[in-house]
């Protein structure tokens, strides 16, 4: 089993990398393979609308100028997913929501019933709605939401004053531990390892 934890940070090591890392150690004490990845300070597009990817069936964005792409392809070999991103303004970085977006509508089917979690990590304030709106794509994506203790906020401006957030770092392992739980669950329990849905009954509301 195989945890991906995509740091949506342009600080390669930041504070954001501190509180994924501390999630990905305690995975790997309990026997779950993890691999973080760093989206970079290059450029990532935003969605278009263009639907090429669907309509070629592409599996993948018709872009394929940043990173998008290459994360994707690794969605293949993982089994749950965490995404790590600072706070801007009350909300996740840009590019982390632009990757998000178009990796979800381009490859869902990567994604679907695998667990996930959102971390965010701010200086004071707007953690929490920036932590709502990393969750949200989880929700439409069939993706079970890992919780922890507390929200997964870990607080911290300087680099590695995350680390001293001792409260956000227990927070961390907790979500961590309750990862791995849940992949053991599916993994090796008896019985279906993910629950049989209707058909999706789309429904505009404009006639």
């Amino acid at each position: 089993m195989k945890v991906l934890l995509i740091n949506g940070s342009p600080h390669k090591q930041g504070n954001t990398f501190l509180a994924l890392s501390e999630a990905a150690k305690t995975l790997e004490h309990l026997g779950i393979e993890t691999e973080i990845v760093h989206i970079g300070v290059k450029p990532i597009r935003g969605c278009i609308a263009c639907g090429q990817c669907k309509v070629k069936q592409l599996g993948k964005c018709v872009f394929d100028d940043d990173v998008c792409n290459s994360i994707s392809a690794k969605l293949d070999t993982a089994d749950a997913l965490i995404v790590g991103s600072p706070v801007y303004y009350g909300q996740p970085n840009g590019s982390v929501l632009s990757l998000i977006q178009r990796m979800f509508f381009s490859a869902g089917e990567k994604v679907v019933n695998k667990p996930a979690a959102a971390v965010c990590v701010c200086r004071r304030g707007g953690a929490t709605a920036a932590y709502q709106t990393l969750n949200m794509p989880f929700e439409m994506m069939n993706m079970p939401v890992i919780t922890s203790q507390y929200w997964n906020i870990v607080y911290g401006r300087e680099p590695g004053q995350a680390s001293l957030d001792i409260e956000g770092m227990q927070t961390m392992r907790t979500m961590a531990t309750n990862m791995a739980w849940m992949l053991k669950k599916i993994h090796t329990a008896d019985g279906p390892n993910y629950p049989e849905r209707e058909p999706w009954a789309p429904m505009h509301f404009i006639r």
